[in-house]
């Protein structure tokens, strides 16, 4: 059996984190396109369900990258061959 870390955010955490609308993901909820758990009377949304979720909605998407965690990939790419992941590496761990 693998070890899965399962990462969870609250419905505040997500907004912030996509730069969309609290309501938006409440919606989500709503409509079960999100998997979550109740703990304590709050959402912990499932974040793998959530960024699966986002990358479906263009608007969603548009707005993660705009407002959102996406507007900082560009800045987190590595040039330096000596610092990037080597492909064989990655590769073997799939």
């Amino acid at each position: 059996m693998t070890n899965i870390n399962l990462i969870r955010l609250s419905v505040s955490e997500a907004g912030k984190l996509f730069g969309i609308d609290q309501k938006t993901i409440r919606r989500a909820i709503k409509n079960q396109e999100i998997r979550y758990v109740v703990v304590r009377g709050r959402y912990k949304l499932n974040f793998d369900s959530l960024l699966k979720w986002s990358q479906k909605k263009t608007t969603i998407k548009n707005k993660n990258n705009k407002y959102g965690i996406g507007q900082y990939v560009d800045t987190w790419k590595i040039n330096n061959k000596l610092y990037s992941p080597n492909p064989k590496t990655i590769a073997s761990q799939d």
